[in-house]
């Protein structure tokens, strides 16, 4: 029997019944307790029980010495017959109880075990005392010596008062008391009497326990609640969060916490007794509504009003801030006790919206005032000027060949060199005018009151002059420059927007003009704006008008050769202006969002003309990052596919690190819809941007193409693109991808391409951008044969010149073509092995020295140890033969770029 089955109805969690019912309080005492408050109770009735024993044993020794006095004779004599003997016994049970009682603790007893000895020594003290009664009944005759017979009622009516306090012993007690009223006295009136009062005893007995035990369960409840709020208050001030204070009637502390105690540098009963506001001084601007930051906290204490979030600092010189909260006491009669309340520290926290607040209106990298502050000190400068009748100047400032140290040389060089910018500004600028950094190698001048063109000229060549000199920077000499567009805003009649159009319009003159210079702004450079828009007009209507058409570029494995691919370009042949750079019109449609539809559209055409290719033949196609980050991109390629009938693996789609720009759930969700179609992924412009490792790591990309500027005289040893191609190789290898070289162009290249292992090839080598007829014939072929220069050439003699070389020890006679700085094509019948050091003597000329770069039969190319002066191929006499220069057409396409 468990006593949780008569404790069914009773509430725990501090609403404990008024009074326990009548079955708990009989079993509560002697039943194992089920919870660790029952066990707590449980112990504290047994400690009522401390000296019960020993009061017993008080009344057994009278009974014992009275007995004694009273018959002597029976000292000795050892017969049940004598009362002696068992006086004696329940003084030897009176030792064991007290004992028991008394370490009951050291001996690990439970409570309920106490209870129950308690019990059985109740029921053997009233056994022993019906035999004291029997005893001296046999030896009194009935009406004479009736004192034993009361010392012996009196005995047992002691057991009584001893077991009213546990109705479980009560019970006992009375059937104890009952039983031997029948047997010593026979008499039922006598029996009877006993019974009912031992009734009474243990009726009042088990009323007392009700009470008891409920009252001892509602306060071990609330001993739990206060033990857990005690908890609650500990974690809470340990956690650093907070801390609790409290003040007494008269406004001194009278309990603070360890955290606040750690603030003055001192013990927390160092702060005891000392007025609150003494020790605090009221911040100058608390959180809160406006109400409450008008009062002081010693007006809501001297008030007794309560308050909340009054922002405070220690009297002292520490940069700390505290909010208090804190709520009037009051007793049952309204007596004022004091103010209790809670203080956070918003130290951090003041710090943190200090930074916040600085980031939003300053550069994080240069310190320099952001865009959003620099508008504002336009905006006031334009008001300032209205109202003084100055104008107002602006200097939008970009940096030239930025991006190029990026590139090499990393971005913390990038960033190292945009601090030493600004500082070169601010230092240019000084107290003219308030520079700014807008973003990226964007800066931005604002100068009020000044508007004299005779002091803005050569400040803007001053500021240029700066910016360009020589940087040194981690053992790198870094030289950029600058271009600056000045607008200058009316007083009363200009505004922000136009004033920063007018300069941006500059700023683009000043590049178009060839940078590194500055230009004011004037009214015709928005006819620039205007060609733009109409620009944008036609090619709005150039789909539907058969414009664009679609050129393809091949792709070539290395290893054999042949045609493993085609890259799809789209192009513009606008009817008035005829072919229009991709470079112009692409970055255009993206701007006012046409480039979805033309993708779609080369998309589509390409996949077209890949259905007549082989079925090996792939087709790449450029994917820009606002097709990618479109949701709908997965289903578009998906039915393009199906329409075309393409097999999904032979289409490459490439795509640059742009895609990564807005990077979420998004861009995920797109690269694996991708790869369930089955589609090749290119990461194109490799090593160009930022991160482009981390793209590898987290994108499923088959590919990486790897840049022209790391391919385009990647031969030449005064440059580390070798070891850079190398690199990407093993790394793409390691990571089982494929490789693709664009932009080469001479053979030189391809055979360091060939020799580092990349895996494609794709550059004007092998073909120019061709229409789709050239581009099926080519798809058709075997191999293709590469095509081009041995190498990046400079400018070279066309006209054939005779020499004379020594070859292995043999004397013959060479022809010289393309004669150029740096080497020539020399015309040769014997064999030559590419390494061999030659002295050529040309006729007319002189002797040049140089080593065989490549051999093949009957020529081979020949690379000058030295400079070659052209002019030494000049004719000595008039300029009838005049030498004519010509220059590779991809030299030439690079430098009108």
């Amino acid at each position: 029997m468990r006593r949780t089955r008569f404790a069914g109805a009773v509430e725990i969690l501090g609403e404990a019944k008024s009074r326990a019912s009548i079955r708990e309080a009989l079993w509560f005492d002697i039943l194992a307790p089920d919870t660790p408050d029952e066990h707590s109770l449980s112990a504290i009735r047994v400690a009522a029980l401390d000296y019960s024993a020993l009061m017993l044993g008080i009344t057994h020794l009278i009974a014992t010495i009275a007995a004694f006095a009273l018959h002597p004779e029976h000292a000795l004599t050892a017969s049940f017959a004598n009362p002696l003997l068992p006086l004696v016994l329940l003084l030897g049970l009176d030792l064991v109880a007290i004992a028991g009682l008394h370490w009951h603790e050291r001996f690990n007893l439970a409570p309920h075990t106490v209870i129950r000895g308690l019990a059985a020594y109740l029921a053997a003290v009233g056994s022993l005392w019906i035999l004291v009664g029997l005893a001296v009944n046999s030896q009194t005759h009935v009406g004479h010596d009736s004192f034993p017979v009361l010392l012996i009622g009196g005995g047992i009516m002691m057991a009584a008062m001893v077991a009213v306090n546990s109705p479980s012993l009560a019970v006992v007690n009375s059937l104890v008391t009952t039983a031997g009223a029948f047997i010593l006295t026979k008499s039922l009136l006598v029996g009877g009497g006993a019974a009912i009062l031992s009734l009474i005893i243990v009726a009042y007995s088990i009323a007392g326990a009700q009470t008891i035990i409920a009252a001892g369960r509602k306060r071990l409840n609330l001993d739990a609640e206060a033990r857990k709020a005690l908890t609650f208050v500990a974690e809470f001030e340990n956690s650093g969060r907070g801390w609790f204070w409290e003040t007494n009637s008269e406004g001194t502390l009278s309990y603070v916490s360890q955290q606040l105690a750690d603030d003055f540098q001192c013990e927390p009963q160092a702060l005891l007794g000392r007025p609150f506001p003494d020790l605090l001084s009221v911040d100058t601007s608390p959180v809160g509504s406006i109400h409450e930051e008008r009062k002081t906290l010693g007006f809501h204490l001297s008030a007794r009003f309560p308050f909340s979030d009054v922002v405070v600092r220690p009297a002292s010189d520490q940069d700390v801030h505290w909010s208090l909260s804190g709520n009037p006491i009051f007793d049952e009669r309204g007596r004022f006790l004091g103010f209790r309340g809670i203080g956070t520290d918003l130290t951090e926290q003041r710090r943190s919206e200090q930074e916040i607040s600085r980031l939003a209106r300053f550069d994080s990298l240069t310190g320099l005032p952001n865009r959003a502050l620099m508008r504002q000190t336009l905006d006031e400068a334009l008001r300032n000027a209205a109202s003084r009748q100055k104008g107002c100047a602006l200097f939008l400032i970009d940096l030239d060949r930025f991006k190029n140290v990026n590139d090499t040389l990393g971005h913390p060089i990038g960033d190292a060199l945009l601090r030493q910018v600004a500082e070169r500004l601010k230092s240019v600028m000084g107290d003219h005018g308030q520079v700014g950094r807008l973003g990226g190698d964007e800066f931005k001048a604002v100068l009020p009151g000044t508007v004299d063109i005779g002091f803005l000229e050569p400040l803007a060549r001053t500021l240029i002059e700066q910016v360009s000199r020589p940087y040194t920077i981690e053992g790198h000499r870094v030289t950029i420059g600058a271009s600056v567009g000045i607008a200058i805003g009316d007083p009363g009649r200009a505004c922000a927007d136009s004033l920063i159009r007018n300069a941006d319009l500059a700023l683009y003159a000043a590049k178009a003009a060839g940078r590194g210079k500055h230009c004011f702004y004037e009214p015709a450079m928005h006819s620039d704006l205007s060609d733009r828009q109409v620009l944008e007009n036609d090619l709005r209507q150039a789909i539907d008008r058969g414009e664009l058409w679609v050129a393809y570029q091949p792709i070539v494995r290395v290893a054999g050769e042949e045609i493993c691919g085609f890259e799809a370009l789209v192009r513009w042949n606008h009817p008035v202006r005829g072919p229009i750079s991709p470079a112009k019109f692409i970055p255009l449609a993206e701007e006012c969002g046409l480039i979805a539809n033309i993708g779609k559209w080369v998309l589509k055409t390409a996949l077209l003309e890949a259905a007549n290719w082989p079925d090996q033949v792939r087709v790449a196609v450029n994917l820009s990052p606002i097709q990618f980050n479109d949701p709908g991109i997965v289903a578009v390629i998906g039915e393009l596919l199906k329409e075309t009938g393409v097999r999904s693996e032979r289409l490459e789609l490439e795509i640059t690190e742009g895609v990564f720009l807005a990077e979420g759930d998004t861009t995920d969700e797109t690269f694996a819809g991708l790869k369930r179609l089955g589609v090749r992924l290119a990461l194109d412009d490799f090593g160009t941007g930022y991160s482009s490792l981390g793209y590898l790591k987290k994108a499923p990309f088959d590919k990486i193409k790897i840049d022209q500027s790391f391919v385009r005289g990647a031969a030449s040893t005064t440059n580390r693109n070798s070891a850079i191609i190398r690199a990407i190789v093993t790394l793409a290898d390691t990571l089982g991808m494929d490789t693709t070289a664009e932009g080469v162009e001479t053979h030189d290249d391809l055979h360091l391409i060939r020799e580092l292992g990349v895996s494609q090839v794709q550059g004007y080598i092998f073909g120019r951008p061709a229409v789709d007829e050239e581009a099926r014939q080519l798809a058709n072929s075997v191999t293709v044969e590469a095509d081009g220069y041995q190498c990046i050439r400079e400018p070279r003699q066309r006209l054939m010149r005779r020499a004379i070389a020594e070859i292995d020890g043999q004397v013959t006679e060479i022809r010289l073509r393309n004669i150029s700085a740096m080497g020539a094509l020399v015309e040769c019948s014997l064999p030559v092995s590419p390494g061999t050091m030659i002295t050529i003597d040309i006729v007319g000329v002189g002797p040049v020295i140089g080593s065989v770069r490549w051999s093949q039969s009957g020529k081979f190319g020949i690379q000058f140890t030295d400079p070659f002066d052209l002019a030494r191929l000049a004719p000595k006499k008039g300029r009838l033969n005049e030498v004519t220069m010509l220059r590779p057409w991809y030299v030439e396409q690079r430098e009108a770029s």
